[in-house]
């Protein structure tokens, strides 16, 4: 019987997921969503790129979220490429797990312009990413586990080198887990 693959590497009790979390609550929307956007650009794209180096539809779901806040797009237009196109390119990726997730990180990423609880999507998905592409499919748990919070620990230090230090309005988010 074949092993089966999680979607996503990390749960909303993680230590590393909470410490996240609650940095992510002092924060504005613009910071987080910029965080995550360059996050996702600069560690989660490159592994969807390797892998479909011809499918530009994670790249422009950023590129459209970064228009929005810029007002060169308006919202359901975003929506749509994200929801539409990002989606979509996940949804063809079940044989392929480190593109599916990474397309499904950069959606996620894209999609904290709007909801910022999607930021933690980076964390689930770019971190299964990150560990399939890294070490493959047929490793334990534990290995996996590992590598998720290895990677959040350094998207917390990310978000650390760009956080505003007593932002003045940070988000008001309801995780709901």
């Amino acid at each position: 019987m074949p092993k089966k693959i999680r979607k996503m590497l990390g749960a909303a009790d993680s230590p590393y997921i909470i410490s996240l979390m609650c940095l992510i609550e002092t924060q504005s929307k613009a910071t987080i969503a910029s965080w995550c956007m360059d996050y996702c650009e600069l560690h989660i794209l490159p592994i969807y790129e390797k892998h479909c180096p011809c499918d530009d539809r994670p790249r422009l779901a950023i590129a459209a979220a970064r228009d929005w806040f810029d007002g060169k797009k308006k919202l359901p237009e975003v929506k749509n490429i994200i929801l539409h196109e990002c989606h979509a390119a996940a949804r063809e990726l079940d044989d392929n797990p480190a593109a599916q997730a990474a397309a499904r990180a950069c959606g996620q990423a894209s999609a904290c312009f709007h909801t910022l609880t999607h930021s933690l999507g980076l964390a689930f998905y770019g971190t299964a990413a990150i560990a399939y592409d890294r070490v493959g499919l047929d490793e334990t748990p534990e290995v996996y586990d590992q590598i998720a919070a290895e990677e959040c620990a350094k998207m917390e230090a990310a978000l650390r080198a760009v956080a505003m230090e007593n932002e003045p309005n940070p988000a008001k988010i309801n995780w709901n887990c």
